[in-house]
């Protein structure tokens, strides 16, 4: 009786992992459709100065707003109160209403922010009206969607009874990179060649859209609230490393046109990185609503356990990224430094983002729930957006190594 149940417990991690690797798969495959458009449009990003700063925190705020709804979503499912509702005062309905009200407020912040660094850095950057209104009008369609997409991959989880914590992540990082990278550059683009006219009633809608967004946190019921005043002191300061690594990118941008197979890899790399992390991050912070892994300093055999099958899953799909960037270069006629070079670039700087990944997702679930903080409102929030900084310098610094 002992083996079968023992059995069935390793069948179903089994099952799991198999899960977890299938999505990543699919994501990573998606991502360089992103990471392909990216490398397109090189010129693009040369000629409106400043919009390379906006492009990896943008990215990442969209995956990381989603991100806490699935996260919280999937508890939700695990602890028996999910139901598909959108009705005021509901798990679903409430948390999708605070993904918006925070997509609206972090695409305002995000604008301001860039601009002060851009600013303080002596990086060339367009107007700060030009830049709230790119942010929050691409930032708003963009998570929108994203946002639809996690409520629709959560349903589809509970009611096929499938782990939202093995898909949950992967997914919506996924169309983050799909959807936020196309609008706001198509947005830019329009702002800049737009006559004063649009630019106002532009500048009048998203003024519309802020007031809007200040009123209904006034009047938001308490789970809302709840998410606001975790996710907004969270989400803000963490969009500052998006905001410094698309800092690093824009000063490094010549060298990275030269190469711009590494472009491509950009968006499939982050997105898979990012994906483990979140993995990570929510599965140990379901564990611990439910009991079976204490928040400890020394990670139990079960969290070390989850981050043996993160290597496990890096050292499967890292090496397709440089693959695929490689050939997806030669093939759309950009430069690329060779088969071998983006295979190793993507390989040794992935495998130190993850080793950063592991660590900083499974503290933070520790500390924001030895202070009371609920762990799905932090963990992949957290790692998505460090995966920006922590990307960001390991693939520039692997980069001079190995491509030069």
């Amino acid at each position: 009786m002992r083996l079968a149940i023992v059995g069935r417990r390793v069948f179903s991690e089994y099952e799991e992992f198999l899960t977890g690797l299938f999505t990543l798969l699919i994501s990573v495959s998606l991502s360089f459709i992103a990471g392909i458009y990216l490398g397109s449009v090189n010129e693009v990003l040369l000629l409106i100065p400043g919009l390379m700063v906006l492009v990896t925190p943008s990215i990442n705020m969209r995956g990381a707003i989603a991100g806490i709804l699935t996260s919280r979503l999937s508890s939700s499912m695990h602890l028996g109160a999910f139901e598909v509702r959108f009705s005021r005062g509901t798990d679903l309905g409430d948390n999708l209403r605070a993904s918006i009200l925070l997509t609206v407020i972090i695409s305002v912040l995000l604008a301001v922010f860039g601009k002060i660094i851009c600013v303080l850095t002596g990086t060339e950057v367009i107007g700060l009206v030009d830049m709230v209104i790119i942010s929050v009008v691409s930032g708003t369609i963009a998570g929108l969607i994203v946002t639809m997409i996690g409520v629709v991959t959560s349903i589809v989880c509970y009611r096929r009874s499938w782990n939202l914590d093995m898909v949950g992540a992967p997914v919506v990082t996924t169309f983050g990179d799909m959807m936020t990278l196309p609008f706001l550059v198509v947005t830019a683009v329009l702002m800049m060649g737009a006559p004063m006219e649009l630019k106002l009633v532009l500048g009048i809608v998203v003024l519309a859209m802020i007031v809007w967004a200040v009123v209904s946190m006034g009047r938001a019921t308490e789970t809302v609230r709840d998410v606001l005043r975790e996710g907004v002191p969270l989400l803000a300061p963490l969009s500052l490393l998006g905001i410094v690594a698309g800092v690093l990118y824009t000063d490094g941008l010549e060298s990275l046109i030269a190469a711009a197979a590494v472009l491509i890899l950009m968006a499939p790399f982050m997105n898979g990185c990012g994906s483990i992390g979140g993995i990570l991050t929510s599965r140990v912070a379901t564990e611990m609503h439910m009991g079976l892994v204490d928040a400890d300093l020394v990670p139990s055999r079960t969290v070390l356990w989850h981050f043996v099958e993160n290597y496990v899953y890096a050292l499967l799909i890292l090496p397709l990224m440089g693959v695929v960037s490689h050939y997806a270069a030669a093939a759309i006629g950009i430069t690329t430094p060779g088969l071998l070079p983006m295979v190793l670039l993507s390989v040794v700087a992935g495998v130190l983002v993850i080793t950063v990944m592991n660590l900083l997702g499974y503290y933070t679930a520790v500390f924001s729930y030895r202070m009371g903080y609920d762990p799905d409102n932090f963990g992949v929030p957290v790692v998505t957006s460090s995966i920006d900084l922590v990307g960001a310098t390991a693939l520039l610094l692997v980069m001079m190594v190995v491509v030069g």
